[in-house]
């Protein structure tokens, strides 16, 4: 499919003369993520573990909140975590029963089931936490909008400590501290935190009451040691890194490079990490989905046994366990698509919406399914699973269209419905509304897009000539690692470049090598994973316009500056 190149709007000559010890290039990508100001320039490109990280108790329930948990802790309370089947619930609830146990306190840790209890707080599990004696239960990336479950838990005399991030009603719970960014009036100044990292803030300010107290003290570097979990938690739920989250990931991958985590240590064996670094990708594409397969395929109790586990064998065993997940869930997701697929049928300019239902499709691998489809046809993409009589669906969507207001339009059609601009769940009332839901948002679709020709676009962040490639510049770039959502992997652009050299690569000349230069001598390899029928297309000394990321390719020790092609056409 043709991609649109969007090429952001050049940095101003007035801001180049504010800055001019800085190379404009990099100007250029502060200014696209608007850091203008010389504190912010700083901020962003040196963060700092102790500068750049806000007080946990400006949290304005903060206080209250570890007022309980010391009290729970002090008179042999019960407490039990309340967390959720996804990494970032998983992660938080690791973060609040490490902490707690380090504090002596009596905690247990309740995970739900994808299918049986789906996501947040019930009724039936707060009855049973009542029933076994529990005295405050901690919600840990869930229970904003639990009102009549935390309602229940306080008539019975349990208290409630919301710590969640999702967007907070304006009637909030009854819970007896709420911590959460988005909750209105809240103090706490950045709002982007994910769940584990609200998790973490809660830690931070125990840690730090903790040094009045001597009776409690934590191990050295304790607070530290828990980035790994901040971190995995940030990258998985796709939050902004910029601001604090930067700091978490940045530090946490220190951390994570040298876990002490037995379970960590063995699912990094196990995912045999031949890269030989620990990076955003490595928590996006390796770790990140092995978490989560434990949720979408059996229970996440498996993964959270695995990040709490004391010895090797046991944590061998369930780091396999996870690897045996993921095998299954990439089989299965990639069987479901090309079913999907054939529902689908051919995918034309006039065709808005893709729409499929299942039955029986594992419920949480539905997500995977319209992503993957969303990805490759770039159209709104809606798959619904039926499993014993009740439908459930996922969304995944596009740049031009915002899914939660049409699932809001739709809404008389479901039980329960949620999610944000390019990425939304529901539950229908009945299983025999789903024709009469499948024309309804049909049409919410084609009045938004009936007169918009679809296409993927790139973002590019700037247009470059190859000289201004090399090894200084490429150290710069690499200031601005960790990448992630709302900092990406820089896009360039060269135009009119010279093909040198040329060459079909891999199982059946799939990928292509290029030579590429601008007639100043330098010569830059590039290779195109995908791109290998352009070998056909192009020819020796003729020319062509690239976007590209930098990266380095090393072997047998050697290292060299390599373009990776993310598109390619012939110029003008």
């Amino acid at each position: 499919m043709n991609k649109k190149w969007v090429v952001k709007e050049k940095v101003s000559d007035a801001l180049i003369n504010k800055f001019p010890e800085i190379n404009p290039v990099i100007l250029q990508l502060l200014y696209n993520r608007n850091i203008v100001e010389q504190k912010d320039i700083d901020e962003f490109l040196n963060p700092e573990y102790g500068n750049n990280l806000h007080d946990p108790f400006l949290f304005k329930d903060m206080k209250k909140a570890t007022k309980r948990i010391w009290k729970a802790i002090q008179k042999k309370e019960k407490i039990i975590v309340h967390g959720d089947y996804d990494a970032d619930g998983v992660c938080s609830s690791v973060i609040l029963h490490d902490t707690l146990k380090s504090l002596g306190a009596d905690v247990s840790v309740f995970l739900p089931h994808r299918e049986r209890e789906g996501y947040g707080m019930n009724t039936k599990t707060v009855q049973k936490f009542i029933d076994e004696g529990n005295n405050l239960i901690i919600t840990t990336d869930c229970g904003i909008s639990n009102h009549e479950e935390i309602a229940l838990a306080k008539k019975n005399g349990v208290d409630v400590i919301i710590t969640d991030h999702h967007e907070a009603p304006n009637d909030l719970p009854s819970a007896h501290a709420i911590l959460n960014p988005h909750v209105k009036n809240e103090t706490y100044p950045f709002k982007n935190l994910a769940g584990a990292g609200v998790a973490f803030k809660l830690a931070s300010a125990l840690i730090t009451e903790s040094l009045d107290k001597p009776e409690y003290s934590f191990p050295e570097g304790f607070e530290k040691w828990l980035l790994d979990m901040v971190a995995i938690s940030t990258v998985t739920d796709i939050m902004p890194l910029l601001g604090e989250n930067r700091v978490f990931v940045r530090y946490g991958l220190i951390v994570l490079g040298k876990t002490r985590r037995v379970g960590l240590k063995a699912l990094m064996e196990t995912i045999g990490n031949r890269r030989g670094k620990v990076d955003t990708f490595t928590i996006g594409f390796q770790i990140g989905p092995r978490i989560n397969a434990a949720g979408r395929m059996d229970h996440a109790k498996l993964a959270f046994q695995l990040l709490t586990a004391e010895t090797k064998d046991e944590a061998e065993i369930l780091a396999e366990k996870l690897q045996l997940n993921n095998v299954a869930r990439q089989k299965i997701t990639g069987d479901f698509v090309q079913e999907a697929k054939i529902q689908i049928g051919e995918v034309g300019d006039s065709k808005k919406l893709l729409f499929a239902i299942g039955k029986e499709w594992p419920a949480g691998i539905i997500g995977l399914i319209a992503g993957k489809l969303a990805d490759e046809f770039y159209r709104p993409t809606l798959i619904l699973t039926e499993i014993d009589g009740k439908v459930t669906g996922s969304g995944r969507s596009i740049q031009e269209f915002n899914i939660v207001k049409a699932l809001e339009k739709t809404q008389i059609h479901f039980e329960r419905w949620g999610g944000h601009s390019q990425a939304g769940g529901f539950t229908l009332k009945s299983a025999e509304s789903v024709a009469q839901f499948q024309i309804d948002f049909q049409k919410v679709v084609e009045n938004e897009l009936q007169d918009k020709k679809l296409a993927p676009f790139l973002d590019v962040e700037a247009e470059i000539v190859l000289n201004d490639i090399d090894w200084k510049f490429f150290e710069q770039l690499d200031s601005f690692q960790p990448f992630g959502e709302s900092n990406r992997s820089p896009y360039f652009l060269v135009r009119g470049a010279e093909v040198v050299g040329m060459q079909q690569v891999g199982n059946g000349g799939k990928h292509l090598k290029l030579m590429i230069t601008q007639g100043s001598g330098i010569v830059r390899k590039t290779i195109g994973f995908g791109f290998g029928n352009f070998f056909d297309i192009i020819g020796i000394g003729e020319h062509v316009d690239a976007v590209f990321e930098i990266g380095v390719n090393e072997w047998n020790g050697n290292r060299e500056l390599e373009l990776k092609i993310i598109d390619l056409k012939k110029s003008d």
